[in-house]
């Protein structure tokens, strides 16, 4: 039968929720993060250094083995919120590395193969694109920050003798918003950044320079103007005061020096923005037709 001849009509079936759309998305972005073993490996090595801190806690709460590594100085194995700092801050570059790697492969392939036209025809508008990616990203970090974190914390409540947990509440809290934080800003960085370069190997490379770039620029704008407002560019430094004071470690900058809380926070709101700003001037359903 010809074509034309047959009669087309609006589908009357169940349609499926828009919530579960982004999950279909996440569900795959998910799979195409972890099907690399290069993925795999980052992972493992991630987690490497949560068995270290756990060696330290079980031997700070061992009285033999504290005795004997120590040598009667109680405070080479102190299990408080400088502890913990330590390992925010590791984890947490961890990630770093981990985003460099899995960002690109979330977007660059969609634009290298001309898959947005395709994707985006499909019910699913440029916000839910994005929020799969995202939730795949972000859950992905999420399993070598805040969760091992809080493990780590937990652990510590259960072996140490005193009412640890209660008292040191405020610590978990900072870790956990300390580390919800930045995983939620390197995921919008890395898709922002991956979304502008089609090459996989030079994303990963700019999700680095635009880190430690600025870092750069800010540590040379602090030497020459001899201003403390020159570390704004340094985004691991506003990190680590961030972490300090969610944390409530002891600050190694002097109080002249130290940048407010709201400055680091207007800081990175911005660089949100701007984020969200590229992606969406990136993420759009067309596709250049060159003749």
């Amino acid at each position: 039968m010809s074509v034309y001849k047959h009669d087309y009509r609006a589908y009357t079936g169940e349609v499926t929720p828009l919530w579960t759309r982004v999950n279909v998305l996440a569900r795959y972005a998910f799979s195409e993060a972890w099907s690399s073993k290069i993925t795999v490996t980052l992972f493992t090595l991630s987690l490497a250094p949560i068995i270290v801190f756990l060696i330290l806690i079980y031997v700070a709460n061992n009285p033999i083995a504290r005795a004997l590594i120590t040598r009667g100085n109680p405070q080479a194995f102190a299990i408080d919120a400088k502890f913990f700092l330590k390992v925010i801050e590791m984890q947490s570059w961890c990630a770093l590395v981990v985003t460099a790697w899995i960002a690109p492969r979330l977007i660059s392939f969609d634009l290298s193969d001309n898959a947005l036209p395709i994707l985006l025809s499909h019910p699913i508008s440029r916000v839910g694109y994005i929020s799969g990616k995202f939730i795949a990203l972000f859950s992905s970090l999420s399993a070598i920050t805040w969760f091992p974190c809080l493990l780590l914390f937990a652990y510590q409540g259960y072996s140490s003798a005193e009412h640890w947990t209660a008292a040191n509440l405020p610590i978990a809290f900072g870790l956990l918003v300390g580390s919800l934080i930045w995983i939620a800003f390197l995921s919008l960085l890395g898709l922002a950044l991956s979304s502008w370069v089609k090459w996989r190997v030079v994303a990963t490379g700019v999700i680095f320079a635009a880190v430690f770039v600025p870092a750069g620029v800010g540590g040379i704008v602090t030497a020459i103007m001899r201003t403390k407002w020159g570390f704004l560019l340094n985004l691991p430094f506003i990190m680590s005061l961030l972490w300090q004071r969610l944390l409530g470690a002891p600050e190694f900058m002097r109080s002249g020096q130290s940048i407010p809380t709201t400055a680091i926070v207007i800081m990175l709101g911005l660089a949100c923005l701007l984020c969200i700003a590229m992606l969406n001037a990136r993420i759009r359903a067309r596709e250049v037709v060159r003749g």
